[in-house]
């Protein structure tokens, strides 16, 4: 199965969107350099479908790639459906799907904007086993 990496997002706080740059640096076992999250763990990058933010265009609510604070948004998969312990491949970078969503914050500054934060739903988790560049555009392939 293959998809395509939409947007590349980073942050200099937890709980709040991200700012879309033109590629991010993943870390073994670190997550994405630069970026609020990083550090180990489960939760070291983060990601969400164009589905879902359309899904909340629809309701009127404008947000973009990076604005449930997401560091790669992507197209042609249904992100929370693939299970726990997939891998993936984007490039030379390798990483394994940890976990399917996370308890929201109630005080998220994402959640105050929108009023809804589908990540604890639809967003996934990933750790970082081979490291590189990532940038939009890029195939994601899943296997």
């Amino acid at each position: 199965m293959k998809a395509e990496i939409i947007a590349t997002s980073i942050s200099e706080n937890k709980g709040t969107s991200k700012t879309n740059v033109e590629t991010i640096t993943l870390v073994v076992e670190l997550g994405v350099k630069d970026d609020a999250h990083a550090g180990p763990g489960l939760r070291q990058v983060s990601l969400i479908g164009m589905d879902t933010i359309r899904k909340i265009n629809e309701k009127g609510i404008d947000v973009e790639p990076g604005g449930f604070g997401e560091n790669i948004t992507t197209e042609g998969v249904v992100l929370y459906e693939l299970p726990v312990g997939t891998k993936f491949i984007i490039g030379d970078v390798e990483m394994e799907v940890t976990q399917i969503g996370k308890e929201c914050h109630e005080a998220c500054a994402i959640r105050k904007k929108v009023g809804d934060c589908p990540m604890p739903r639809e967003g996934i988790f990933a750790r970082v086993i081979k490291g590189g560049d990532v940038s939009a555009g890029s195939t994601i392939e899943i296997s």
